[in-house]
């Protein structure tokens, strides 16, 4: 599957799978949408007129508006259904490479440093509240499932959690010694983070947020790229790159690693999981898209092809 300029860079995040079974993936200006129930694929946006790159996208919780993360540092936010934009939100000086939604909260994280919230209900372009705290770039965002947290991480090599109130961080945990870009709360137990360090760091690391306790830690041998948790098993995916570029899955809270996926000659940089929870799709600096059954019932060794296909009409 091709995708023609994905880009190669680790703080970006161009890649994310919708409720609504819609693949959103930024290539340059471009944003295009695929629907894995009809396999149509269009382009959303285009930024070339605003002199402008596309570095994140990030579907609603209902899969019904994306938010486009721009070079420049805005942030979009696109009707799907209408192919509209809605809105074009202010306040970041530097590109947006992380995005996260909580219903109707979007949090926006920048190389400027920032962490920025805002209503999207609302007409107002700026943002609600501005989280202060990371001392480089913001390269990874995500809510917990009970809405109530959300964990940054940054190339500082921090990971901190917030709550709904504070503009400060609740909690900081210093024991990355690499960028944090990796980030995922288990569905499965209330208040268990898993983040990953980069290429000097390598680790994945768990987080007993409720009680500050770190708990287990497991050097995967690759720069962490990307985590996210089984919706149905406690067992978790990593992506990874140098030296790697493998795809690996975890059984939690053993740490056995149960699969090893191979195909990707790049970075494993981008990551999202189908609205069934039974298949991820990766992304690399290899220009390409796979598809993998990795927490089905049969669990695939290689990317799906039927699936892959799809796609190369893209181009």
């Amino acid at each position: 599957l091709d995708a023609p300029e994905l880009q190669d860079d680790f703080y970006l995040n161009l890649v994310d799978w919708s409720s609504q079974n819609v693949l959103s993936v930024g290539l340059g200006t471009c944003v295009y949408l695929w629907s894995a129930c009809t396999s149509q694929v269009t382009r959303l946006c285009d930024l070339s007129s605003d002199n402008d790159t596309v570095t994140s996208v990030s579907w609603s919780e209902r899969g019904h508006l994306v938010a486009v993360g721009t070079h420049k540092g805005y942030v979009q936010i696109w009707d799907v259904a209408a192919t509209k934009k809605l809105n074009t939100l202010e306040g970041h000086s530097a590109r947006v490479g992380a995005l996260a939604w909580n219903t109707d909260i979007l949090s926006s994280g920048s190389r400027d440093r920032l962490i920025l919230q805002r209503d999207i209900r609302t007409p107002c372009v700026l943002p609600d509240r501005k989280l202060t705290g990371h001392r480089q770039e913001v390269c990874g965002l995500k809510w917990s499932p009970d809405h109530q947290h959300l964990a940054s991480g940054g190339n500082d090599n921090k990971l901190y959690v917030w709550n709904m109130t504070s503009t400060n961080p609740v909690q900081t945990y210093n024991e990355h010694l690499a960028a944090v870009k990796a980030i995922a709360w288990s569905p499965h137990q209330h208040g268990l983070l898993a983040s990953g360090g980069g290429t000097a760091d390598r680790c994945i690391r768990f987080w007993n947020t409720l009680t500050c306790q770190p708990l287990q830690c497991v050097d995967t041998g690759s720069q962490v790229c990307n985590l996210a948790w089984s919706k149905h098993s406690n067992e978790l995916v990593s992506t990874h790159g140098y030296s790697q570029n493998q795809i690996l899955v975890w059984k939690y809270p053993s740490l056995v690693q149960i699969a090893k996926l191979t195909g990707h000659t790049y970075r494993v940089l981008y990551l999202a999981m189908s609205p069934d929870g039974e298949a991820i799709v990766t992304g690399a600096g290899d220009e390409t898209l796979r598809f993998w059954n990795v927490f089905s019932k049969t669990r695939s060794t290689k990317e799906s092809k039927s699936v892959l296909n799809l796609f190369t009409r893209i181009r």
